[in-house]
């Protein structure tokens, strides 16, 4: 497969269990993949979460760059080769008796490529997702630079919520013909419901899910590393 020009990006999607499982062995993963991004769900969102996800991102070699508490768990982590521009973070509207959910999103640049980096976390109840994709997907569509979009979608390909946040975008497991590779769970991988999609302009390099002792040690889901090629600013 030949790709042309543009900026090299490693990303990494990761829902992290609230880090109740190994976290050296998270770490270790993490630094093992060498991202240039992380998006993270299930990340510190309540007591100290601002010292925690710094904790977090330094455990990584990595800072944070937007998200924790006004995301409501959805954090976004860089490494010094990207430049932030701008943050902003989404809330869902909420459903009685439910979990508050919501999204981050940062504007970045690296190299000569600008990008929207974004997460999220939709919920575990399917009356609920559709509304959450909808709002994300309208944030999505908004956004001026192409879109590097993470998220754990509770759900696979064939749901509602899966294609409207994917529509008009890249599925990077079908574009690297990976779309058989389960994300969840760790202990027993027979769902893809973490995806990472990204704007059509931008190229698929390679996309693998990790599945190894260490991966399955250090969370419920498994990490997606995609490697991206970024399209030039003129």
């Amino acid at each position: 497969m030949t790709h042309g020009p543009g900026v090299p990006l490693r990303v990494v999607s990761y829902n992290i269990h609230s880090q109740r499982d190994d976290t050296a062995a998270l770490a270790a993963v993490v630094r093992e993949a060498a991202p240039d991004v992380v998006i993270v769900q299930e990340a510190p969102r309540r007591f100290r979460w601002r010292q925690k996800s710094a904790a977090l991102a330094e455990s990584f070699g990595l800072v944070v760059a937007a998200g924790g508490l006004p995301s409501l768990g959805n954090l976004l982590l860089t490494s010094l080769r990207v430049r932030v521009l701008d943050t902003r973070c989404q809330r869902f509207p909420l459903t009685p008796g439910r979990h508050l959910r919501g999204a981050a999103f940062a504007d970045c640049a690296v190299g000569g490529a600008r990008f929207t980096l974004a997460g999220s976390h939709l919920s575990t109840d399917p009356l609920e997702r559709p509304a959450q994709a909808a709002a994300f997907k309208r944030e999505l569509a908004a956004a001026e630079l192409p879109v590097v979009a993470g998220a754990d979608l509770n759900e696979g390909p064939d749901g509602a919520a899966w294609r409207t946040v994917g529509d008009g975008l890249t599925d990077t497991a079908v574009a690297a013909d990976r779309a058989d590779r389960h994300t969840y769970s760790s202990a027993n991988p027979r769902r893809r419901i973490d995806a990472v999609f990204v704007d059509p302009r931008i190229s698929v390099v390679g996309y693998d899910v990790v599945d190894t002792s260490q991966t399955r040690r250090a969370s419920d889901h498994f990490p997606v590393l995609v490697d991206l090629l970024l399209p030039v600013v003129d």
